[in-house]
């Protein structure tokens, strides 16, 4: 069982940046694939960074590749996503997720997931 509580969510404007954080419990947390998601007004929850378990590989989607960077702490049970240049539409409800099926691409492997925190960028 793993237990996720995101942090870091605001008001920022265009060009800007924020970092979310993830606490998480249990005791297999390194062994899960680690993810990122979100959830604009009107749109279906998408993908935005996973990594795998023991800080393995990274995906990115292309509408965030070269701005976001997911990063975890095994020693803290945390995991992070830095996000640079921020658009308007990048406006969502940021999930943070995990998987013990250590899945990289699908949604529908996460296992578990975090309350969300909102951030909202201005033009």
């Amino acid at each position: 069982q793993v237990q996720l509580e995101e942090s870091g969510g605001g008001l920022v404007q265009a060009g800007g940046s924020l970092r979310l954080s993830c606490a998480a419990s249990g005791r297999t947390f390194n062994r899960h694939s680690m993810g990122w998601f979100r959830q604009g007004p009107g749109k279906e929850r998408e993908l935005v960074a996973t990594i795998g378990g023991y800080g393995g590989s990274q995906y990115y989607p292309a509408s965030v590749k070269g701005r976001f960077t997911i990063s975890r702490d095994d020693a803290k049970n945390a995991v992070y996503l830095q996000m640079n240049n921020l658009k308007p539409e990048d406006t969502a409800v940021y999930y943070c997720a995990a998987s013990s099926s250590n899945s990289l691409y699908s949604l529908s492997l996460y296992d578990y997931w975090g309350q969300g925190t909102q951030v909202t960028v201005s033009s």
